[in-house]
C-alpha cells in the first residue's frame, strides 16, 4: 500500500509539472473529477459497528497470538488453550472466547510503523498516518457523515466518553462528533448526562422553549454561516430528538435489562459497557466506540493480563452470543483493536514494550468470516509471516461492510478533496 501511495503521489507531482498546472488548479481538477465519480451507496452487510478499543497497546502474545513453541523469553510466562476451531490456540485467560472461536475471526498480521501511542491511536481511529497539515476524521465520524442518524438516535456514540482527540471529526464539521454518555454504565446510579428534562420542566414548557430557540437560531443562521453555528443547531436538534423520544431515551436505560443479562456480561466496566453497546446498536445507533482497561504493560505483564483479560473475555463472548441470539450478529460488525502490539521479547521488568510491526485485531459479525484466522506472525511474533494487513486495508474493509466506498473524496478546508481512506483495498479473504 505504501508503494502504491508513493507512486500515486509521484504521478500527481509529475502531472502538475508536465502540464503547467498550479496546485490550486490541480485541486480544482480533482474536485471536478470527484464530482464525476460514481459513489452510489450500496447495501453493506453491517448495519452497525461496535468498536472495542483497548488503549495502551495490548500484547498479541498474551491474547490472540500465543507462541507456545517459542523460547521462553519470547513465549512469556503464560500458557495457551485450544479453541473450538481445531488448531487455533489463544491465551489461557480467554476461556469463554475459546468456546466461541467458531463465530469470530482473528487477524494476526496487522502492521504499521507507528510506535508512539498518539500516532498509533491516530492510525487505528482514522485509517491514516498522522499529518502535521491536516486532522483526519475518525471512522465513527465518517459513518455519521455518510449515513446519518437513525430512529432519533445519534449515529455515533462513545462509551463512556470520547476516548481521545482522534475519535473526533477531524476536518469534517463538528456536527458529526460523537455523543458521549458522560458516565460509566458500570457505576452505581449511572445516568446519561443531559438526557432528561430538568426539574420543573414539563413537556409543554419544553416545547415552548424549543420554539423560541428555533426562532433565535434562524435569526443568526440567516446572517452568518459558520461551522460552529450549524453544528450547534445540529446538536440542539439531536438533543431535542433524544429528550423528546421515549424510545430513544429507553435505549440508554441499562437498568431495563434483566439482572440475569447484566450478570452474564459481568457487573464490571467491560461487561456493562458492552451491554450498553448492544442496547444502542439494537435501537439504531450506527457506530459505537467503547474503551476498556489500560494495556501499556511495560512491567509485570502476567499480572496485568490476569487482572484485565478475564473481564474482557466474559463480556466479549457474552456480547457475541447475545447478538447471535437476538438475530443481529450478521448485521453488527464487532471489532477489538489496540494501537499496536508488544515487543517479541519479555523485558527486564517482566513486561513488553511498544511494537507496531505486527499485532492482532479481532472481527466478528457484519459479513466477516466465522471461525477464521487471517494472516500470521512469524515464530516469535516479531513480524508478519503471511498476508500482512495494513491499517488502510482494515479500515477500507470495515467501510465496505458498512456500504461506504472508502476512496470517496470528502471536502477538507480550502475545498481540498481527501479520500476517506487513501490506498486501501477491501480484503475479500475476510468476507463471508
Amino acid at each position: 500500500m505504501r508503494t502504491q501511495s508513493s507512486r500515486r503521489g509521484f504521478l500527481k507531482a509529475g502531472f502538475c509539472g508536465g502540464v503547467g498546472l498550479s496546485l490550486a488548479q490541480f485541486f480544482q481538477l480533482r474536485q471536478a473529477q470527484a464530482d464525476l465519480k460514481d459513489y452510489s451507496s450500496f447495501d453493506g452487510t453491517a448495519k452497525n459497528v461496535i468498536f472495542i478499543y483497548l488503549p495502551g497497546g495490548s500484547a498479541h502474545q498474551e491474547t490472540w497470538d500465543p507462541k507456545p513453541f517459542a523460547p521462553i523469553e519470547y513465549r512469556g510466562p503464560m500458557n495457551s488453550i485450544e479453541t473450538n476451531v481445531p488448531g487455533v490456540r489463544i491465551n489461557e485467560t480467554l476461556q469463554h472466547t475459546a468456546k466461541i472461536m467458531d463465530r469470530i475471526t482473528i487477524c494476526r498480521s496487522m502492521t504499521h510503523g507507528e510506535a508512539a501511542h498518539e500516532r498509533g491511536t491516530h492510525n487505528m481511529f482514522t485509517g491514516y498516518r498522522p499529518s502535521p497539515a491536516l486532522q483526519f476524521p475518525s471512522i465513527g465520524s465518517v459513518v455519521s457523515h455518510e449515513l446519518g442518524p437513525r430512529h432519533n438516535l445519534p449515529p455515533y456514540v462513545c462509551i463512556p466518553n470520547q476516548p481521545n482527540e482522534f475519535a473526533g471529526t477531524g476536518y469534517l464539521s463538528s456536527s458529526f462528533a460523537p455523543f458521549s454518555l458522560g458516565a460509566d454504565p458500570a457505576s452505581n446510579g449511572f445516568k446519561v448526562r443531559d438526557l432528561s428534562l430538568p426539574g420543573g420542566i414539563d413537556d409543554a414548557r419544553f416545547t415552548r422553549r424549543r420554539n423560541v430557540l428555533d426562532r433565535v437560531n434562524d435569526h443568526f443562521l440567516t446572517r452568518e454561516k459558520a461551522d460552529n453555528l450549524n453544528a450547534l443547531n445540529t446538536f440542539y436538534d439531536r438533543a431535542y430528538s433524544l429528550i423528546g423520544s421515549p424510545e430513544a431515551r429507553e435505549a440508554f436505560n441499562i437498568d431495563a435489562e434483566p439482572a440475569a443479562v447484566r450478570d452474564r456480561y459481568g457487573r464490571h466496566e467491560a461487561g456493562q459497557r458492552m451491554l450498553m453497546a448492544r442496547r444502542l446498536v439494537q435501537a439504531g445507533v450506527r457506530f459505537v466506540t467503547l474503551t476498556y482497561g489500560g494495556w501499556d504493560m511495560h512491567n509485570g505483564i502476567e499480572g496485568g493480563i490476569r487482572n484485565q483479560v478475564p473481564r474482557l473475555d466474559q463480556a466479549f463472548s457474552s456480547l457475541i452470543l447475545d447478538l447471535e441470539e437476538r438475530g443481529i450478529l450478521n448485521e453488527t460488525l464487532v471489532c477489538i483493536a489496540s494501537e499496536f502490539g508488544r515487543t517479541p521479547k519479555i523485558n527486564a521488568t517482566a513486561g513488553r514494550d511498544h511494537w507496531p510491526k505486527v499485532f492482532s485485531v479481532v472481527m466478528a459479525g457484519g459479513g466477516i468470516k466465522k471461525g477464521f484466522v487471517f494472516g500470521s506472525s512469524d515464530s516469535t511474533a516479531s513480524e508478519p509471516d503471511e498476508n500482512p494487513l495494513s491499517v488502510m486495508d482494515w479500515a477500507t474493509t470495515m467501510y465496505h461492510c458498512m456500504g461506504i466506498v472508502a476512496d470517496k473524496e470528502l471536502m477538507a478546508p480550502g475545498d481540498r478533496p481527501i479520500e476517506i481512506v487513501d490506498g486501501g483495498d477491501v480484503r475479500k479473504e475476510l468476507l463471508a
